[in-house]
């Protein structure tokens, strides 16, 4: 972990050193930092209208498509739903397509169509790119090119994710260092990202923090908050107060293993594993496997909650007492870590999720288990237990997180901007 990245998490009501210095000047003419990214997502927006009221920096985002806003069906949550968040005010907004004239409606099948002269309109003093990753952020990265500005990128960078093969990791990594040596600012969102940046040989001084984060808004995260919803949400659920909940919150997808939960809970000793109920917040393909699983002799307790909106989820947490995360591959960072953590809920997590270095902290937030492993993922689940319950827990899960924010995010975006930018 390098140094920056420790000075910079600290305490969400900690300003930290750089605040100032990422303001607007007062009275000076400021170009706006345009985004260029597939859709309005729901981590995102919060960030960029932090980024123009509280750092005074205009934000023009140019989105490839609303469906995110006007609705859509999530493949791998097997739903259909739009967001219950704001996602477009606070911060400028314009579509390359729409779902109503025909538009996309997946970011893998947004165009890039429209992009060069959307960017000439909006003369950008820098852009920000979010990924390279459906080709619409190809295309988006030679438009950005021609339009010889700045470029930052704040993306999931990391290398764990997924598993590649001699040629296919040298043919990545030779693509991914043409296409930084481009950008004038990298921001990464935790340790893993920087240590990517590092590892393709990005210089430190073109590195700046800017952590991943959820918008906290929407959430009842308190402890007057838990002693009202708790006690409620396990009632209506059939959970016992002497049981513990697990909450599973994800996609019911192979790559998430949710599977992998309900049988680590099945090889635990009889009497521990009588006093859990397991239960799943999201949807998805494996549910009906899921269902099976739970009724095979030993059973298990679950619950199976369909898919909650980001308004509906804080009961949940506030009801549950560890949040399990046993993904195979795939998961670059996992944001419900970040979601459980600010409820003050513990983290069981496999080595494989993003997030797993910076915010679970063995015997203190949670535990990590091995990835694909049964057993190591039982006795995780085992040892955390005996964090439960506990109030200086809930607290350091809260304290844990306090660095990973909107504000901190928001600020790590302006101090790469004016690193890059003059005001006029």
């Amino acid at each position: 972990m390098s140094a920056r990245l420790e000075a910079t998490n600290v305490p969400a009501d900690d300003e930290g050193p750089n605040v100032r210095g990422c303001l607007a000047p007062a009275g000076q003419h400021i170009a706006p930092l345009v985004v260029v990214e597939t859709h309005p997502v729901q981590y995102h927006a919060p960030v960029y209208r932090a980024l123009q009221s509280t750092f005074g920096i205009p934000v023009s985002a140019i989105y490839g498509s609303d469906f995110s806003v006007a609705g859509y069906r999530d493949p791998e949550f097997g739903a259909s739903f739009r967001w219950d968040t704001d996602l477009l005010s606070g911060h400028a907004a314009s579509f390359l397509s729409t779902v109503a004239a025909g538009g996309a409606r997946s970011a893998e099948h947004v165009s890039a169509d429209g992009l060069n002269e959307a960017l000439r309109a909006a003369q950008p003093a820098a852009i920000l790119l979010t990924g390279y990753s459906p080709s619409f952020y190809r295309s988006a990265w030679m438009a950005a090119w021609r339009a010889r500005c700045p470029l930052l990128l704040r993306a999931e960078t990391a290398d764990h994710a997924r598993s590649r093969g001699v040629a296919q990791d040298w043919a990545r990594s030779t693509a991914l260092r043409a296409l930084y040596r481009s950008c004038t600012r990298l921001l990464y969102v935790g340790r893993r990202s920087h240590d990517h940046f590092s590892r393709l040989g990005v210089p430190r001084g073109k590195l700046v923090f800017s952590p991943y984060c959820v918008d906290t808004t929407a959430f009842e995260p308190s402890e007057e908050a838990r002693g009202r919803l708790r006690a409620a949400t396990r009632e209506r659920l059939g959970v016992r107060d002497a049981e513990h909940l697990i909450l599973f919150s994800g996609k019911l997808s192979e790559r998430k293993a949710p599977d992998l939960l309900l049988r680590a809970v099945r090889s635990l000793p009889p009497e521990i594993r009588g006093r859990i109920t397991v239960a799943f917040m999201g949807s998805g393909e494996l549910q009906g496997r899921l269902e099976q699983l739970a009724g095979a002799s030993p059973k298990v307790g679950a619950r199976f909650l369909g898919f909650q909106n980001q308004t509906q989820l804080s009961p949940y947490y506030q009801a549950a007492d560890l949040l399990v995360l046993p993904s195979l591959h795939s998961e670059t960072w996992g944001l419900v870590v970040n979601e459980a953590l600010h409820h003050g809920v513990p983290c069981v997590v496999s080595e494989a999720v993003g997030c797993a270095p910076d915010l679970v902290e063995p015997s203190v937030t949670g535990e990590i288990a091995a990835t694909a492993s049964t057993e190591s993922l039982a006795a995780a689940i085992e040892r955390a237990l005996v964090l439960v319950g506990r109030p200086e827990i809930r607290e350091r899960c809260r304290e844990k997180v306090s660095g990973y924010t909107v504000g901190k995010a928001a600020q790590g975006i302006a101090e790469a901007y004016w690193a890059v930018v003059k005001p006029r």
